[in-house]
């Protein structure tokens, strides 16, 4: 979800300033909640700014690196091997579960199939 843009804070905030209306009343009118409005409200009196925080970009990956070209090369020894050894052979050095584990060797084109892993075909489906 995108950030309501400055205009919207501004207006919304000057609406609160001229003490015409309330807080319900504002919140219907630009149709935002009356817990942003003090939420904004507050971070204006603490700060003095009314922009949007930044975004923190999300989860960082478990394996980077050299630990996902080690997770490769495992795989391309050991191609039997379940996801439950992967972790345990990362133990203490990757704290992840074995859905990311499984994320990651799909992003190097490792795929499942009956009891062993296999690089995945670049054909796309039909």
């Amino acid at each position: 979800m995108k950030a309501y843009s400055i205009d919207l804070r501004k207006r919304v905030l000057a609406a609160c300033d001229r003490r015409e209306q309330t807080i319900a009343e504002i919140s219907d009118q630009f149709q935002v909640s009356r817990r942003w409005i003090e939420k904004l409200r507050k971070k204006r009196s603490q700060t003095g700014s009314i922009a949007p925080a930044q975004r923190t970009g999300g989860r960082k990956p478990a394996f980077v690196g050299n630990m996902l070209k080690e997770l490769d090369e495992l795989v391309e020894s050991r191609c039997d091997i379940t996801l439950a050894e992967i972790k345990e052979h990362f133990s203490g050095r990757v704290n992840c579960s074995l859905q990311a584990i499984s994320n990651n060797l799909k992003r190097l084109g490792w795929g499942y199939k009956k009891n062993r892993y296999m690089r995945l075909n670049k054909t796309e489906k039909m």
